[in-house]
């Protein structure tokens, strides 16, 4: 399985890079880098992490559109901040979502790690409907996403993933910057 991680890691790499530049081209490798992390996260029993890399295939999708749309006369869709009223109904709903994952995966699974899983995985499907949205804000939960997941990641031995949510985690700090810095020079 090493190798298929390693081509995993590597097509995340090239994935983190393209977001970091707001480029629409991460949303066709966004299509490609699931089907490894598939099978790996199947094979490794991090579940919750498999099911969201599917809904990431099919999100990957909807954000190569969305960000191709013409919303500011020929340059796409514009980074902005998340509106207050999406504040309040997100984290409701991305509570709920927690709850509902950790408790199929508590009851239908032999995860080892439901709590970690359940809650990167909520947090994941929130960030990347954000980062379709073009928020900036969506760094901050990418933050928190790849911090807790690079710990789950080395503590089941999935050594090559760890390192590159090691990357992601300090990349998001600075994606955040960057994007701030972009939405104030193309305002």
């Amino acid at each position: 399985m090493q190798t298929i991680e390693i081509i995993g890691a590597v097509i995340g790499l090239l994935y983190l890079f393209l977001e970091y530049r707001a480029s629409k081209w991460l949303w066709p490798v966004g299509v490609l880098m699931p089907v490894f992390y598939v099978w790996i996260f199947f094979q490794s029993k991090f579940y919750a992490d498999m099911g969201i890399n599917i809904y990431y295939f099919f999100a990957s999708i909807y954000g190569w559109i969305r960000w191709n749309r013409d919303k500011n006369e020929g340059t796409g869709l514009p980074i902005t901040h998340t509106p207050k009223r999406f504040i309040l109904p997100l984290t409701v709903f991305g509570l709920v979502l927690f709850g509902v994952i950790l408790l199929i995966l508590i009851r239908y699974t032999d995860s080892a790690v439901a709590p970690g899983d359940s809650l990167t995985t909520a947090l994941s499907i929130l960030g990347m409907w954000m980062l379709a949205q073009k928020y900036v804000e969506q760094w901050w939960l990418w933050f928190v996403v790849n911090l807790i997941s690079c710990g789950l990641y080395i503590w089941k031995g999935l050594h090559p993933t760890a390192a590159l949510f090691a990357i992601y985690s300090v990349i998001s700090v600075f994606g955040y910057y960057k994007w701030k810095h972009m939405m104030r020079t193309i305002s």
